[in-house]
């Protein structure tokens, strides 16, 4: 079902995400198609669009701060011995075509424009997986190609000089409610011990609800995690954790999350049968 640029994803008949392709936002908020509100099947949004705090993050998507020194992420820029800047070097996602659309999911073509030119070209992939009657997964996939005729790289703050914040790709900015939400992985627990480091799969874990992110490549996999949960409650995974990830002409990035929306407050073995079943083949 779509209605003014944007798409219903359903699971079992039910409404779990609005996916809108063309919002209309300041060119500093870097615009680009995201997802808002998701919900868990019970109804739950586990989701936030611009918030007081950091009004550059918007849902579900894919955002990236650095882009040969162009900002896809929002908000000002992270300048080496400087710190963050207001630059006017913001980029947007521009929605091309829907190559598939399907009440679960869709395949879409984006530009990543700036400059009045386009950097990359993006192939997004995103599916709707019911798992049971209180969990359901969202999966998401990004292809992103470089279509000038240099090379690009990406980077992050973390690779322009401000440690631990090697934020870039995918991004969740979840709910933020009265209490910081728990943060674990198979091995750990708390935002200083999962924050920076790679992991099968991480869990938020809110009031009422549980959001458990997981890469579903070897590839994605090596990417470490990064975590928000007392500042605000945010999950990403680092694209340029250590060092600008380089992305000749022609070459194409890819990598996957799947995230499984669940209803009540998951333990790691629950949370680990799911990813199980959300990731299986």
């Amino acid at each position: 079902m779509t209605r003014n640029d944007t798409t219903v994803l359903r699971v079992a008949g039910r409404p779990v995400g609005r996916y809108v392709t063309r919002p209309e936002l300041p060119a500093r908020l870097s615009p680009r198609p995201h997802l808002h509100p998701v919900t868990t099947l019970a109804g739950t949004a586990v989701t936030e669009l611009a918030p007081a705090d950091h009004a550059h993050h918007l849902g579900v998507g894919v955002a990236v701060p650095d882009v040969e020194g162009f900002n896809f992420w929002g908000g000002r820029t992270y300048v080496r011995d400087q710190g963050p800047t207001e630059l006017d070097n913001h980029g947007a996602q521009r929605h091309i075509v829907f190559q598939l659309r399907d009440p679960d999911g869709f395949v879409e073509e984006l530009g990543w424009v700036a400059a009045g030119g386009e950097l990359l070209r993006e192939r997004r992939t995103v599916a709707a997986i019911e798992l049971t009657d209180r969990a359901w997964a969202l999966d998401l996939t990004f292809s992103l190609t470089n279509v000038t005729t240099g090379p690009l790289s990406i980077g992050s703050p973390a690779t322009n000089g401000r440690p631990g914040a090697a934020y870039g790709g995918f991004f969740w900015r979840a709910r933020k409610e009265s209490s910081a939400p728990e943060v674990f992985t198979a091995g750990a627990g708390g935002e200083e011990d999962v924050h920076g480091r790679p992991a099968d799969w991480l869990a938020l874990r809110g009031a009422t609800w549980t959001l458990v992110f997981a890469g579903a490549t070897e590839r994605t996999r090596r990417d470490p995690w990064f975590v928000r949960t007392e500042e605000y409650p945010g999950v990403g995974s680092s694209l340029a954790h250590e060092e600008r990830l380089p992305l000749p002409p022609g070459e194409t990035v890819v990598r996957r999350v799947v995230t499984v929306v669940a209803d009540g407050r998951l333990d790691r073995d629950a949370a680990a049968a799911l990813v199980r079943k959300a990731v299986s083949p």
